[in-house]
């Protein structure tokens, strides 16, 4: 069973922002590989698309919770389907990387990132995966701000081309090796 997390805010105000990158991924994906429609469970209070890909198990989680509370969501929904971390891709967005790039990692630390540190925090672990997505423009403005903000125009067609090479990414890397992802991945 693998387990695939979008980091983001829940609720038409924050569709379109940086910080909802991660969220929108996953629902990207979701659609992609014509996973089932999301529903809602309340015990995790997040939005669940469950499905099968190449005979392996997915669920994706949306947690309907803000960023900075998401952990308890996806630890519920671990211990739910007895997902080890090791088998947990959490999307989220990065304000260190530039926009247009894009990174996988595991067992790093949050770098300050409120949603991820809620993650290790509840998961009592790094060992998990993270696709980091960059999202600083060429701006130089707090992270609290750049987060918030949508992308302009110029941006979303960077923002396109980052998220089918990621959506394919994340295909292979729960279908396959996710070191061998990685290596390709954060070239």
């Amino acid at each position: 069973m693998i387990l695939i997390v979008g980091l983001g805010n829940p609720g038409a105000d924050f569709l379109g922002t940086r910080h909802n990158i991660g969220r929108e991924l996953a629902l990207a994906f979701t659609l992609e590989n014509k996973l089932p429609d999301f529903s809602f469970k309340k015990a995790w209070n997040a939005q669940v698309a469950e499905g099968k890909m190449s005979g392996e198990k997915v669920a994706v989680i949306l947690p309907d919770t803000m960023m900075n509370r998401s952990g308890g969501a996806i630890a519920s929904a671990a211990r739910f389907f007895k997902v080890k971390p090791k088998h947990i891709f959490v999307v989220h967005d990065d304000a260190d990387l530039p926009l247009g790039r894009a990174k996988l990692s595991f067992g790093k630390r949050s770098a300050g990132h409120k949603g991820v540190e809620s993650v290790i925090r509840a998961l009592k672990t790094r060992d998990f995966w993270r696709f980091r997505i960059g999202i600083a423009g060429k701006r130089n403005i707090p992270a609290e701000k750049l987060v918030l903000k949508k992308f302009m125009p110029d941006e979303s067609r960077i923002v396109k081309k980052i998220a089918k090479r990621t959506v394919e990414a994340l295909i292979r890397a729960i279908t396959g090796r996710p070191e061998k992802v990685m290596n390709e991945y954060n070239k």
